[in-house]
């Protein structure tokens, strides 16, 4: 049976920079990946210096490809069964049915977005329905923006959102009541609210023209913003990983999780989710792992010395 010193579950920008750290600290590493991405139904991706712009596609060809000048790294399309703890670390079931052992596991999986129940909201994902203005904002600005509101909080980012287009209608989709103080700041702000139930979104050719209400009132928007639920994989659950009040893994502030040896990074364990957040978070706690395992070695080979137990660290080494 194959064994690595870690297994990174997800081929996005978090698992690919994990990888590439963890290579480059001449660690033995498994990076597989399922597909498809999360970020699937983007054409580009931005903010990501010197890829800004990039196919999602393309950007991890490049990550993948650079990855082959590390032996020590092999990279599977497989998706990862069940995992089980044992003394060393944990054995981990893959997609083709063999399993292999790892010291640590690092999961970088991203989060599944759950397309709301409106009909041409799943089409429309992407090409005009974004989550997030700086991934998206600018090449749309000026046009005629819907924000769709899930809560009274997300009220509070409507003159966000109106940073990037002055011509910007906030839709609740008869969802909640709005209070009176948010009412009154949107009003002053110019921002009209629609509290309207949205019977559906109409667009062709992946572009949203109009928002029609639930009385057949049709609203003529260009682009959507929208934050719809999340989800975890099902891996978080099956390892039994504590979540925080939000529903994102609860995480160290190195990707440490509740239980040992396992380390989250990127969009599961956080709302900030962007590529290049991910790829520092990856960065960030596959170095720390690699420290973790080197001084586990040397702690090892100083009782194989000495035959003492290694002596404690300092706190902050």
């Amino acid at each position: 049976m194959a064994a690595y010193d870690v297994v990174i579950v997800g081929g996005g920008p978090g698992g690919l920079n994990a990888a590439l750290y963890l290579g480059r600290g001449r660690k033995k590493v498994l990076l597989c990946d399922a597909g498809p991405p999360r970020n699937a139904a983007a054409a580009h991706m931005h903010g990501f210096g010197s890829r800004d712009g990039i196919p999602p596609p393309e950007f991890r060809r490049i990550s993948r490809e650079q990855l082959k000048a590390y032996p020590n790294v092999e990279a599977l399309d497989t998706r990862v069964g069940s995992v089980e703890k044992h003394e060393g670390g944990f054995r981990v079931a893959l997609g083709d049915g063999t399993s292999v052992d790892a010291r640590r596991l690092l999961l970088a999986m991203g989060v599944v977005d759950v397309m709301l129940d409106i009909p041409g909201y799943k089409e429309l994902w992407g090409p005009s329905i974004f989550q997030c203005p700086y991934c998206h904002g600018w090449e749309v600005q000026d046009q005629p923006f819907a924000m769709l509101a899930k809560n009274p909080q997300y009220l509070d980012g409507a003159p966000i959102i109106q940073n990037w287009s002055k011509d910007l209608i906030v839709f609740t989709h008869g969802a909640f009541e709005v209070p009176p103080e948010q009412r009154e700041r949107l009003q002053a702000l110019g921002i009209p609210l629609e509290e309207r139930r949205i019977r559906a979104l109409h667009g062709k050719d992946g572009r949203l023209a109009e928002v029609e209400l639930e009385d057949g009132t049709r609203i003529a928007r260009s682009v959507m913003f929208s934050a719809p639920p999340q989800q975890q994989h099902e891996l978080v659950t099956r390892l039994g990983l504590a979540l925080d009040d939000l529903g994102y893994v609860k995480v160290g502030p190195t990707g440490e999780t509740s239980v040992p040896g396992v380390v989250a990074v990127g969009d599961m364990t956080t709302p900030m989710q962007a590529a290049i957040a991910a790829a520092s978070a990856g960065t960030i706690a596959a170095a720390m792992m690699n420290h973790a395992l080197i001084l586990e070695d040397a702690d090892r080979r100083y009782t194989e010395v000495t035959g003492k137990p290694a002596p404690s660290r300092q706190k902050g080494h």
